[in-house]
């Protein structure tokens, strides 16, 4: 055997593991090739669920895949957290991480198996809403400052709702209180459709609430709706001014929902699902349907939106430590 064939023969086995490697990443399907999973950790029909919903369906037909939403509740939505954050790092797992996942509930357990930094990849923000201060009919307040004055004159006498320990309605008002200086009795219940009928009834005094589980008993006129937690009115209640308007300046809530993933997806794979969301956000139709919920698309670039769910986390955990909420 001369030289040439020699080198030939050492060189062929090169080029066929190059030609092999070469058609498999050819052959490699792109993403997505199969249906995605979009985690909510809450039940349906609530908020999250609804947007989740909405964005899924558009985000879909975007991507070119079904996406399916997995209701996974429980634990202040730290059950669903949990199983987003272990799912694994391919891009097929979504998450709709929001304020009580990411800021609230991480701050309220010890361990609540997961952490709300290291273990998500930000995509973006949907979207945000206020809640709304509302009272019984029985109160007499028609404005936030009258309200403050009514609980002053009976300290420790009136109560609140609000959709559990740790919910954004109790932090809200807990936020309030201090602000505040009141002394008001917190009355957990386990959803914030049976506050709004005690609400109602009068079995409670006051609550904050999502804007959308108060619009129509309020047109109704069987509650009264005081002010916002946003720092602009909104267009569900443009004639309801917000709290901070109403000698409680820099006083903000507001309840978020974003698009998330397991830490670790590949950067090409998470930049497309970042494309996507982006053109989701922009169709008129996704924007209408959000609005029909009360919520405002408020999109910021990934970067702003993992600085957002840091402040985020920092405030409600001061929040919950000077509030003296017992971890659990």
């Amino acid at each position: 055997m001369n030289r040439t064939t020699r080198a030939s023969l050492c060189v062929a086995p090169a080029f066929l593991a190059l030609f092999i490697g070469s058609s498999a990443l050819a052959a490699k399907p792109e993403f997505p090739n199969h249906p995605l999973r979009y985690i909510v950790a809450y039940p349906p029909g609530g908020a999250s669920d609804i947007v989740a919903r909405i964005v899924a369906s558009a985000l879909g037909e975007v991507l070119g895949q079904q996406i399916v939403v997995d209701n996974r509740s429980g634990g202040s939505g730290t059950i669903g957290a949990q199983v987003a954050a272990h799912a694994p790092a391919d891009g097929y797992t979504l998450f709709a991480c929001n304020i009580a996942s990411l800021a609230v509930s991480p701050a309220l357990y010890r361990n609540p198996g997961y952490d709300s930094v290291r273990d998500f990849a930000p995509v973006g923000l949907i979207g945000s809403n206020p809640n709304a201060l509302s009272v019984n009919r029985s109160v007499p307040a028609a404005t936030i400052a009258e309200f403050i004055s009514v609980v002053k004159s009976r300290p420790g006498q009136l109560n609140y709702a609000s959709a559990g320990v740790g919910t954004s309605p109790q932090l809200s008002m807990e936020l309030f209180k201090m602000q505040a200086n009141l002394d008001i009795v917190h009355i957990p219940y386990r959803g914030i459709g049976v506050a709004v009928l005690d609400l109602i009834a009068g079995q409670v005094q006051a609550m904050f609430s999502t804007v959308p589980s108060v619009i129509g008993v309020s047109r109704a006129g069987k509650v009264r709706v005081l002010g916002v937690t946003s720092t602009t009115r909104t267009p569900d209640l443009p004639d309801v001014p917000t709290i901070a308007e109403s000698g409680m300046p820099g006083f903000e809530v507001i309840s978020w929902q974003g698009l998330c993933t397991p830490a670790g997806v590949p950067k090409p794979i998470l930049a497309r699902i970042r494309t996507g969301l982006a053109k989701v956000l922009a169709m008129p139709d996704t924007r209408k349907h959000l609005a029909e919920q009360s919520f405002q698309p408020t999109p910021l670039s990934p970067e702003k939106f993992a600085d957002f769910i840091r402040s985020e986390h920092t405030k409600w955990a001061k929040v919950v430590r000077d509030v003296g909420i017992a971890q659990q």
